[in-house]
């Protein structure tokens, strides 16, 4: 089964619907921000699971459209505020909202995303107490998600970092769309209780390994590949887990040379790759992809319960995609 060509087919198709609830409007600058990065394209994986979720247990993709959109939109937004905090310069090999349009302008972009969004949910065609199930679960899951952010931004003013510490933040900032992407699609799909658990699960392997994988490629891709900063993480002090491993594991000459290069925003090229390459010393980064893989193997294992089908195979083709990806 050809992923890359469901993948490409179904963005095209949410693209439509984003498009939709993306008009330009007045002012023109406001609408231009806010569409920058929605309509830079993206490969629409939230999306795309929710589809493919709904599909998995024999619903009808079209009914989740508007949840779909409101899904996408708060990913953008979250870009947005996050590249913002992190100064990046770079996303999808443009320049950031922040970096063309200004911060201002950023900030109340993002928050228009918001909005979008939760309008977006009003056009849900079910019945009133899935959608109220819907409405809340969106509403906790953008909670989760600034809980999540709030803890990478106090994690990177500590100096060491556990690794359940770790796991619990990018649960919180990454892996609870993606669930609530599996989910949404199996409740709106007509899943049994079974089949929706399944599917949360799933989604929320899926999202970890999927963070774990991106936060491998942030420093071991070239700029061009990964279409953002390389070594952003680095300057910043990211707890990545490839950062906490070998924050927990250093000692003598390294751990001297992570205390004075890691973390430090004026660090330079050469800086970049000397902390990378105690990364490698220390096994760490190999450390980051072989867990990005036992959650990969973690997320196929819990929709085993599905029945078989090619919307099926279509879930596990993607969880593979995640930590095989390139960027």
């Amino acid at each position: 089964m050809d992923l890359s060509f469901n993948l490409e087919e179904k963005a095209e198709f949410i693209d439509n619907f984003l498009e939709n609830y993306l008009k330009k409007q007045d002012p023109k600058t406001l609408y231009d921000a806010a569409r920058h990065l929605p309509m830079a394209g993206g490969k629409r994986l939230r999306p795309f699971i929710l589809m493919s979720s709904c599909n998995a247990v024999g619903g009808d993709e079209k009914k989740v459209m508007p949840l779909a959109v409101a899904i996408e939109l708060i990913h953008n937004f979250t870009l947005i505020h996050d590249d913002i905090m992190d100064k990046s310069k770079l996303r999808r090999n443009l320049p950031t909202v922040h970096i063309k349009f200004g911060e201002s302008t950023a900030i109340i972009a993002g928050d228009l995303l918001f909005t979008k969004a939760f309008g977006a949910l009003n056009d849900i065609d079910i019945d009133s107490n899935a959608k109220k199930h819907i409405t809340n679960g969106m509403v906790n899951c953008i909670e989760e998600i600034c809980k999540g952010q709030q803890l990478d931004l106090e994690f990177e003013k500590r100096k060491i970092v556990k690794e359940t510490e770790y796991i619990e933040m990018i649960r919180k900032k990454t892996a609870v769309l993606f669930m609530f992407a599996a989910e949404g699609g199996a409740i709106i799909g007509g899943g049994t209780k079974e089949e929706i658990k399944a599917l949360q699960s799933y989604g929320n392997y899926l999202g970890l390994a999927f963070q774990i994988w991106d936060d491998y490629l942030d420093i071991s891709s070239d700029e061009g590949t990964l279409g953002k900063d390389i070594g952003n993480d680095i300057r910043n002090g990211k707890k990545t887990l490839i950062a906490v491993h070998s924050l927990n594991n250093a000692s003598g000459k390294n751990k001297k040379i992570l205390d004075e290069k890691f973390g430090n925003i004026k660090a330079t090229e050469k800086d970049v790759k000397t902390v990378f390459n105690i990364f490698k010393e220390l096994d760490s980064v190999e450390y980051a992809r072989n867990t990005a893989l036992n959650y990969c193997s973690m997320a196929k294992q819990a929709i085993e319960i599905i029945k078989n089908s090619k919307e099926k195979q279509i879930l596990i083709e993607l969880a593979d995609y995640s930590i095989s990806r390139e960027n």
